[in-house]
């Protein structure tokens, strides 16, 4: 998102603010804002951890909480929103460096919840009872993110698109929390931060709406919304190669596997995969003619649904579906977590 210029005569009230470093406005290319104040040295170190490059709205909200609380910038809103900087952030706060052995570690585990496809790379937890979770979701590995949702993991599966920037998301959060809170005190600490977050926002061009032109943009390119209603990005040529739509609807597939969870015994679940077995046929035949989305929009559904039983081929059809799209990375992530799919101990860098 574009950075607003100041107006000639006006001072460029960003520049004295705590949580970033700007150059002046006319160095600034028009429609980028500036760099935040975080040494390449350490975003190489998030990068090469993750294999993944983070937005420029990362580093600006990560010196935005150094604004706020120097000392502990993770927890700078621990107290006001119950919200905490997880995942990539660890990196920036060097807690990896006090876990031993963490160059072993694979970091794309790192605060992956139950439900969170290989897409979905969390950087801020809320409540724990829910597991609510905030994370940056891109359609491919090689891209930057296209916008932040939210999930609750102990309720669904279901990704909220919350703005296409942290800025935003934490925002539309805070909003919601102003709503609920009734002590003055609180309203007023949770009015301070609104005023600041909204402010270094402004300044910086990042737009704090929920749905942005990019993000709808992004909708007309979604091929099928899947059981988490993020929707699926993949390739379409003109001739409409790349998906096809599988021969079941979302509620029928739900049923389906509805019936093979509760089957009464192993051979009445057998027995009920037949539809499942029948649908994977159809994938080998749609990835002959390079229709790879249809294979990944079955493996996906199967994955959120979130059965033990449908592990298997989940794994057979997501890591498949990926390398045949060239997400490689997301087959790697995607095989280590159905490999190790925990409901607890997400924080890898746990003592």
């Amino acid at each position: 998102m574009g950075r607003v210029k100041n107006q000639p005569g006006q001072p460029n009230h960003y520049a004295s603010l705590p949580f970033s470093r700007c150059e002046k406005a006319v160095a600034v290319k028009k429609g980028k804002c500036c760099e935040a104040d975080v040494p390449s040295d350490l975003r190489k170190e998030v990068e090469s951890h993750y294999r993944l490059s983070l937005p420029e709205d990362f580093y600006h909200f990560w010196t935005f909480c150094e604004g706020l609380a120097p000392e502990q910038p993770a927890d700078s809103l621990s107290a006001s929103l119950g919200l905490r900087l997880v995942g990539p952030y660890d990196i920036l706060a060097g807690k990896h460096k006090m876990k031993k052995k963490s160059a072993s570690l694979n970091f794309n585990l790192h605060w992956r919840f139950y439900y969170d496809p290989p897409e979905f790379q969390t950087i801020i937890i809320g409540d724990c009872k829910t597991e609510f979770h905030m994370g940056y979701f891109r359609d491919s590995p090689d891209e930057l993110p296209v916008f932040v949702g939210t999930n609750e993991a102990k309720k669904n599966c279901i990704i909220v698109q919350n703005g296409d920037n942290v800025f935003a998301a934490v925002k539309l959060f805070l909003m919601k929390k102003l709503k609920e809170v009734t002590d003055k005190k609180k309203t007023s600490l949770l009015k301070t931060i609104d005023e600041k977050l909204t402010e270094a926002a402004r300044e910086l061009g990042f737009s704090l709406e929920q749905r942005t032109v990019k993000m709808k943009q992004r909708d007309k390119k979604v091929v099928t919304k899947t059981f988490h209603g993020a929707g699926l990005v993949v390739p379409v040529d003109k001739n409409d190669v790349g998906y096809r739509e599988l021969p079941e609807t979302d509620a029928s597939l739900r049923r389906i596997c509805r019936t093979i969870v509760e089957a009464p015994s192993d051979a009445e679940r057998l027995k009920a995969f037949a539809p499942v077995q029948e649908m994977m046929t159809y994938v080998q035949f749609a990835n002959d003619e390079c229709d790879y989305g249809m294979g990944l929009e079955l493996g996906m559904d199967l994955f959120c649904h979130g059965s033990h039983y449908f592990h298997k081929v989940a794994g057979q059809l997501l890591p498949l579906a990926y390398n045949l799209l060239k997400r490689n990375l997301f087959a790697e992530i995607i095989e280590a977590h159905l490999a190790d799919r925990s409901r607890e101990d997400v924080d890898q860098l746990a003592a």
